[in-house]
Parts: C-alpha cells; structure tokens; sequence
C-alpha cells in the first residue's frame, strides 16, 4: 500500500465516526506520526509503499481509532501550549481552551510567589507556566497515581520543575501537606453526570471519568472546594484561575465572592462560550 492510498483509506473509514475533515486531520496526524514526514512531503513520496512494520501499525493504529479510541491515547502524543505531551487513559486529553487559560493566568501571574495545579492530569498545565515562568516554584497535586506518573514523565521530558503531590484535594485533611501558595490554577471535573448520554463515545468510553464528571446533585463540589482553600490559605495579594462549564459561570462567581474573592471576571473562550473565571484573595 503506498502512502496516498494509505491515507485516502484511513481518512475514509474514520468519517463516518468524525465527519470528513476530522477524519482527514486524524489520517494526517496518524501518517506523519507513521512515516516522521509532514504532509508536504508526503505529497511528493506519495507513491512510496509503507515498508512492511509501518504498514503492520498502520492497521494496529486503524483497528484502535475505530474502536473509538481518540487518537491521541493511539499515538501517545498530544499537542498542547507548542508542546507534544505524552499522554494515556489515566489522563484527560489537553483541549484548547485549557490553553486559553494558561494564556490568560500569565498575563498576571508573577514569579513571585508559589503557583499550584489542582487535578494535574498530563501536567500540562503547570509545565506550560514552567516553560514560561522558570523561576516560579510550582506545584501540582492529583487524586490519580496514574495520572501522576504521566505528568511527572512529561515534566522529566520538558526539564520543568515542578513539586507533584499525591492526595484528593476535597479532602480537606489533605491541605495540611501543602505549602503556602499564591497563584491556583485548575482545569477541575465539571460536566453533570447526565450530560453524559450527550457526549461523544470516543470521550465517554475512553477518557477517565473521574477528571470529568461531577454528581449531578452537587456540580459545584470542585469550585466550593477551591474557594474555601483559597479564603483560608491563599498568600495575600494571590489569584485564582479556573476552567468551568460554560452554563456555571454565574454560580461560580457568586460562590468566589462569598468566599472573599474581588475582581472576579468571566471570560470566554475562542468559541464565544463562558469557560474562564478569575479572582484575587
């Protein structure tokens, strides 16, 4: 099979579960990861047949995508900040309005006071600041020893250096461990549970549940969380940067300012939804 029909094929067996032009981005990443070539010079070996072991992956890679599993989890790799992270099922996939939070924290955050992520995941997170703020002590915390071993591989990576803390942050025993903080930053759990029906297969069925979903009687558990740490804990001076559902924004300001925050803001992401909320302790 030569390179062309390879991702002529790929591409169209993956639209039915994506539509053509997730298919044919999904092909694309899958061949350039394949061959090590960009698309350009794919183009111009385009009658090149896959040597017998790509070809072989080439099928493993199909097989696994269309049993609905996202793309990122098939290659190991996702692409986050201008960084490619290593990623697997213990860890959710970086999304792109998570960067618009990142960009958004470092137009305040200073390094003069320690920053930490609350459900670190991949680490991407903090490992993006770290990359920007190399001075800044950071740290990050998560209930999953899986999750953990994934960020702290993607920190050794990046040579970012970050302090991991293994503990579940709605344990409030659990803040004892920590150290005197400033700057907080979390991407939390925050889809209802029932909205679950309404998601994709290749999310529902395949990303951890537990960095996703929230009990539908208590969606708000992760932001009244961050809030009350924040009014005991935060170092005067200190902000707060979260990531929500697009239909919570209004509860989570209220909740922040009843627990002392000012200068709270909403802010929306590229696509025009409330995804971002700020405020200073």
């Amino acid at each position: 099979m030569d390179l062309r029909l390879a991702q002529r094929q790929l591409t169209t067996d993956l639209t039915p579960l994506y539509g053509s032009r997730e298919a044919a981005l999904i092909a694309d990443w899958v061949m350039e990861h394949l061959t090590g070539h960009k698309k350009i010079d794919r183009l111009a070996r385009s009658a090149e047949h896959l040597p017998d072991h790509i070809l072989s992956q080439y099928y493993i890679y199909r097989s696994e995508l269309l049993a609905h599993r996202p793309v990122q989890y098939v290659l190991h790799e996702s692409w986050f900040a201008g960084l490619r992270f290593y990623v697997d099922e213990n860890v959710l996939i970086p999304r792109p309005e998570t960067e618009e939070l990142v960009q958004w924290a470092l137009e305040t955050i200073t390094p003069t006071g320690p920053l930490i992520d609350i459900g670190t995941g991949s680490g991407c997170i903090p490992i993006a600041i770290a990359r920007k703020l190399p001075t800044l002590p950071i740290h990050a915390c998560d209930i999953s020893t899986g999750a953990l071993h994934v960020a702290g591989r993607n920190a050794a990576y990046f040579g970012a250096h970050i302090t991991f803390h293994h503990l579940d942050f709605l344990d409030r025993q659990a803040w004892a461990g920590l150290p005197p903080i400033r700057w907080l930053i979390s991407n939390p759990p925050y889809i209802p549970l029932d909205e679950r029906s309404t998601m994709a297969p290749h999310v529902t069925n395949a990303e951890p549940a537990l960095a996703l979903f929230v009990p539908d009687a208590d969606p708000l558990i992760f932001y009244r969380t961050i809030a009350e740490y924040s009014s005991r804990y935060l170092q005067p001076g200190g902000g707060v940067f979260v990531e929500i559902h697009e239909g919570m924004a209004a509860s989570v300001a209220e909740l922040f300012r009843s627990h002392g925050a000012s200068a709270v803001e909403i802010r929306k992401d590229l696509s025009g939804k409330d995804r971002m909320i700020k405020g200073n302790w």
